[in-house]
C-alpha cells in the first residue's frame, strides 16, 4: 500500500476503530470498516461497511460499497439501489449499494474519509 492510503486508513482507524485492509490480486485493496452505527429503520443496529479502493487512488474514484449479507430496512424490505452482489475477487457475499459522488471525484480533496461520508449519507437514508 502506499503512503497516502496508509495515512488514509489510519484516520478512518482514527474515527471508526476497527478498520482492516487487505491488499487483492489485481492490487486493489478491500477495506472494512466494522460495527458501523445503523440509524433506526435498519434491521440491524450496526452493519459492516466493505469498498474497494482501485489500484489508481488517489486518482482513481471510489464507487459503491457493501454491507452485511442480511441487512434490509426494517419493514423487511431490500433498500433502494441494493442487490445480492460478491465482493470482485474475494466472492465474498454481502449487501451491495450501487451508490456514486454526486459530484466528480477530486483527488485533491477526497480521501476514504470523504467516502465514508458518503456511505453514512446514504446508511441514513432507511430507504
Amino acid at each position: 500500500m502506499n503512503a497516502i492510503v496508509e495515512r488514509q486508513l489510519a484516520q478512518l482507524r482514527e474515527r471508526f476503530g476497527r478498520v482492516e485492509a487487505a491488499v487483492l490480486g489485481s492490487g486493489t485493496i478491500l477495506v472494512t470498516v466494522g460495527a458501523v452505527p445503523l440509524p433506526p429503520g435498519w434491521s440491524a443496529a450496526a452493519t459492516s461497511v466493505r469498498f474497494l479502493v482501485p489500484p489508481g487512488y488517489p486518482f482513481a474514484a471510489l464507487d459503491c460499497f457493501w454491507a452485511d449479507a442480511g441487512l434490509t430496512l426494517a419493514r423487511g424490505g431490500a433498500p433502494q439501489a441494493s442487490g445480492a452482489n460478491p465482493i470482485p475477487e474475494v466472492g465474498q457475499g454481502g449487501l451491495w449499494f450501487s451508490w456514486h459522488l454526486t459530484g466528480p471525484w477530486d483527488p485533491n480533496r477526497d480521501t476514504l474519509s470523504s467516502w465514508m461520508n458518503t456511505i453514512l449519507d446514504r446508511l441514513r437514508q432507511a430507504a
